[in-house]
């Protein structure tokens, strides 16, 4: 199928279209119009996580003692909550893609276990969503309110 521009003739036997040998006229398309969005997908966007893990029992100061050591690692950690079998933590992460920010939640867990003292836990549940999704569904009262106070809470 041989796609034509509005106005142009739609065959090459119609009046009006190139003669044999004829050159055709180039036409030039800014270069804002084709790179512009290709530069915005790649710089880095927030991304909203709420990261959920759960497992056996601990002791209730253990948990509070590991996230509050996680927050204090990694500062972008915007609230913990937790009780003695799960935990649930939010923050804003900076990432290229959907797919970026939800590589680095799924490791955050396991990767700061030891150094943090963690529950030996496992994620079972992760949303990452981006910026203005967020704030459409706080300002339409949906999902969980901003985080306030910040810290580690217990549920």
């Amino acid at each position: 199928m041989r796609r034509v521009r509005p106005g142009a003739a739609a065959s090459r036997g119609v009046a009006g279209s190139r003669a044999a040998g004829e050159e055709r006229a180039l036409t030039s398309v800014a270069a804002g119009d084709t790179y512009e969005v290709e530069q915005v997908r790649d710089l880095p966007r927030l991304w909203h996580v709420t990261l959920s893990v759960s497992g056996g029992e601990a002791p209730l100061k253990d948990v509070r003692r590991g996230l509050e050591q996680l927050a204090h690692d990694h500062p972008f950690l915007l609230t913990s909550r937790y009780a003695n079998d799960h935990a649930e933590i939010r923050y804003w992460e900076e990432a290229r893609d959907l797919h970026d920010a939800a590589a680095v939640a799924l490791r955050l867990w396991g990767e700061h276990r030891q150094t943090a003292k963690l529950p030996p836990w496992e994620i079972v549940g992760l949303e990452v969503i981006d910026r203005e999704t967020y704030h459409q569904r706080i300002a339409e009262g949906y999902g969980q309110l901003p985080a306030a106070p910040v810290g580690v809470h217990p549920f």
